[in-house]
């Protein structure tokens, strides 16, 4: 008895230890990907799919093969480093990392699916509550990144309420409302690893 109290008292410091600690498993390279990755979208879909709001099935597909290519490069990179980490805490923040970003990621889906199967005229709402809801991920995950995140994820939360506001009509699924915030977003985010982590980390 007095070894599983033991035992549930280290992984319960271990859970808190990983909640305090910088997560170091995102990286520059893969996050900045993920900014390459929305511009070059929405450079395909400027040159392909002209009337979106009429081509929402096209549209679709071609912003969600986005977001499932950006999150296999983040996420396949982070489960790499935590199964080749030798700390369980690496291992722990890495499970965090994902408990604090999934919420979103299930909130934006539903959302999406809601939208487009009763309410499609206003399918054009799509990319700023994309760019909210993306921002509330960041939001939870602030604890565990480096403090300068914070501005990113105002940065997505302001681009999000601007094109809700501003985007009537086609212009809502016009691609540069997805292409330059999360161009621009995943660019900064790439910017603050790799010079309060990464650079830090390879001068030491």
């Amino acid at each position: 008895m007095e070894l599983r109290e033991a035992l549930t008292q280290i992984t319960e410091i271990r859970l808190q230890l990983a909640r305090t600690e910088v997560f170091r498993g995102y990286r520059a390279m893969p996050v900045a990907f993920t900014g390459a990755v929305a511009l070059l979208t929405a450079l395909i879909q400027a040159a392909t799919i002209e009337e979106p709001v009429l081509q929402i099935g096209s549209y679709l597909t071609l912003w969600i093969g986005a977001a499932v290519v950006s999150v296999l490069a983040a996420g396949i990179e982070m489960l790499m480093r935590a199964r080749d980490a030798a700390l369980s805490l690496r291992r722990a923040q890495t499970w965090l990392a994902y408990e604090h970003f999934l919420p979103c990621v299930a909130a934006g889906a539903l959302v999406t699916i809601v939208l487009v199967r009763v309410s499609p005229e206003n399918v054009r709402m799509l990319p700023g509550l994309w760019q909210i809801f993306y921002s509330l991920g960041i939001f939870a995950s602030c604890r565990l990144l480096p403090k300068p995140t914070f501005w990113v994820a105002v940065f997505y939360l302001g681009t999000g309420l601007a094109v809700l506001a501003l985007g009537q009509g086609e212009t809502g699924l016009s691609p540069w409302t997805m292409g330059l915030p999360f161009g621009v977003g995943q660019s900064a985010a790439a910017a603050v690893l790799y010079f309060t982590l990464e650079r830090e980390h390879a001068a030491a």
